[in-house]
């Protein structure tokens, strides 16, 4: 029988590692950004025949694992957790969703051109895969293109308000925005720059280059001219269709109405919250106008790209140094994150790109300036934990390191909306509980943040169930929720600068269920945490449960609930 790091391999290990191989085979640029090796040289078939090549692979995977044998828990958790995505993945397929898959923050778009982001450029031979790629970025555009024009002759489209928004990605990444300067053309620039002398390959590089910009530019053409006519005028998806997403994201079947209810009380608390936080700032000012004073407040800011990164890696190498053999022990592989800023054209919120397999490429946080130079620190704090650690980093880079206890699916693929990005919620409240809030400014910045999380459940599930605002709300009662009503609430309600949030009304309505991920997902951890801690009593250890709970590896929130309580 075989090794696995030290183990021997089940059955579940092996159809894992089998599942994982073919799909980094067959979806390139999901090999890179999960990690895997050997595959940054290649571009996803987009085309109709590439998902169906992808979904015959997750088919005949399910089948497998419905006869496997189980020889321990770890194998009937890893097999669970498997089973549960492959069985989500196909109710996608099979309703056609693929098919209109156009939104501003994760659709084979954006996927071709961030993952540039993510290869190494420190050889000859990564420049040499980078071009590669880069010959091939019209192809990926192609089948793409090909399979969103399959979608429209079957009646299935993505919404106008996608369409239009993702031509003005492509318009800015294709260089019709910038002076005809795209951006692989500035790509390129880093080889210009460095060490490497390798005779043809810089011209290689700006030949290719060149061509995928203008591959970018010529599909935002494609969208505005012949995908935006016949493309949807409803934003809203219908609770049929928002309920699969949900799920999905999420990993747990939702009462919509219910969450929606607890979304405004939700809501409710964090504004009174706020408001006793505020008036430790400037007491008996409102909520608005304490931000602003932090907005303004020249000793709580930073100026400068350079030097606010440098300030964002500061906090993240602080954070862990603090936390690590405290509240967590952090393996020495994952101590390591950087900070990034996020090249202009996408969507406007933070993010964060997990490690390697082998930790050659650290984790990640991104930042878009959206073209600021100076940063109120106020509401940054709490956003860099969620991103880094105890947030996204600690949760995924140190499932990359588990290899001795959960498979290669579970290490790279596996994981909800729900799951991350409710432990990175929590982690943000955790940091509060831990004392890391203690300045009211941070804290503001916490809740405020939590704010505009409980804003996207009610605003999420209101526009896509098309649902009223409830008759003792002071905003519009009784009104039915649209874009238009949704933008000056979520503007007021979040407190974040207005073009951040009508960047985030476009991402609601093009990620059904994405958005209310977060908050969702903190209620299941809270709930978790809580149930263990009454049946412990006084045994509880905190320390213990997170290692617990983040050794189980990523998972749905109801498998989560089902392995924690």
């Amino acid at each position: 029988m075989g090794e696995c790091y030290g183990r021997s391999m089940s059955d579940v290990d092996r159809i894992s590692d089998h599942f994982v191989d073919r799909i980094a085979a067959l979806h390139p640029i999901a090999a890179t950004m999960m990690g895997v090796a050997g595959h940054d040289d290649q571009m996803t078939d987009f085309s109709p025949d590439g998902i169906a090549e992808r979904t015959a692979l997750t088919r005949s995977t399910l089948h497998q694992l419905g006869n496997v044998e189980i020889e321990s828990e770890r194998d009937r958790v890893a097999r669970d957790v498997m089973v549960d995505e492959a069985e989500l993945g196909l109710a996608l397929d099979d309703a056609g969703e693929r098919l209109r898959d156009l939104n501003i923050m994760h659709s084979p778009l954006q996927m071709i051109r961030q993952v540039f982001d993510l290869v190494p450029t420190e050889t000859v031979e990564h420049w040499e895969a980078i071009a590669a790629r880069l010959a091939l970025v019209p192809q990926g555009l192609d089948g793409y293109r090909t399979t969103l024009q399959a979608g429209a002759e079957q009646g299935l489209v993505a919404a106008q308000r996608q369409a239009q928004a993702c031509a003005r990605q492509a318009d800015t990444w294709g260089g019709l925005d910038n002076g005809g300067r795209g951006f692989f053309q500035q790509y390129v620039e880093q080889f210009d720059s460095s060490s490497i002398h390798e005779p043809g390959l810089a011209q290689r590089l700006a030949a290719e280059a060149q061509r995928a910009d203008q591959a970018y530019a010529t599909f935002g053409r494609f969208l505005v001219e012949e995908y935006l006519p016949v493309a949807s005028e409803s934003d809203a998806v219908g609770a049929d269709r928002y309920q699969l997403w949900a799920r999905m994201f999420n990993g747990i079947e939702l009462d919509l109405h219910e969450t929606y209810d607890w979304g405004w009380s939700e809501l409710h608390r964090i504004e009174h919250a706020m408001g006793s936080v505020g008036d430790r700032i400037l007491p008996g000012q409102p909520i608005p106008d304490v931000i602003h004073h932090l907005e303004h407040d020249p000793t709580r800011s930073i100026e400068g790209v350079d030097e606010f990164r440098a300030w964002l890696q500061d906090l993240l190498d602080s954070t862990v140094a603090d936390l690590d053999g405290t509240h967590f022990d952090i393996p020495d592989p994952v101590k390591q994150v950087e900070a990034m800023i996020a090249p202009p054209g996408g969507a406007a919120a933070m993010y964060y790109t997990g490690p390697s397999e082998d930790f050659s490429r650290p984790g990640r946080t991104w930042y878009p300036t959206l073209g600021k130079t100076v940063f109120p620190l106020w509401g940054e704090v709490s956003i860099c934990y969620h991103e880094g650690v105890p947030g996204h980093h600690l949760q995924i880079a140190q499932v990359r390191y588990l290899a001795d206890t959960l498979t290669r699916f579970q290490r790279v693929l596996a994981g909800s909306s729900g799951h991350a990005e409710g432990w990175a919620l929590y982690a943000e409240r955790l940091m509060g509980e831990l004392g890391y809030l203690d300045d009211p400014a941070y804290e503001l910045g916490m809740l405020r943040a939590q704010a505009m999380r409980a804003v996207r459940v009610v605003v999420d599930i209101g526009l896509h169930l098309q649902l009223r605002i409830p008759s003792d709300e002071r905003y519009l009662p009784g009104e039915t929720w649209t874009p238009e009503i949704a933008l000056p609430f979520v503007i007021e309600r979040s407190h974040f600068p207005a073009d951040f949030m009508a960047s985030e009304v476009d991402r609601y309505l093009g990620w059904p269920g994405q958005a209310i991920s977060y908050k969702v997902g903190e209620r299941v951890w809270l709930a978790a945490r809580d149930a263990v801690k009454a049946r412990e009593g006084a045994a509880f250890d905190l320390k213990e449960f997170h290692r617990r709970a983040l050794d189980l590896g990523p998972m749905g929130l109801a498998q989560l609930q089902r392995e924690l309580v």
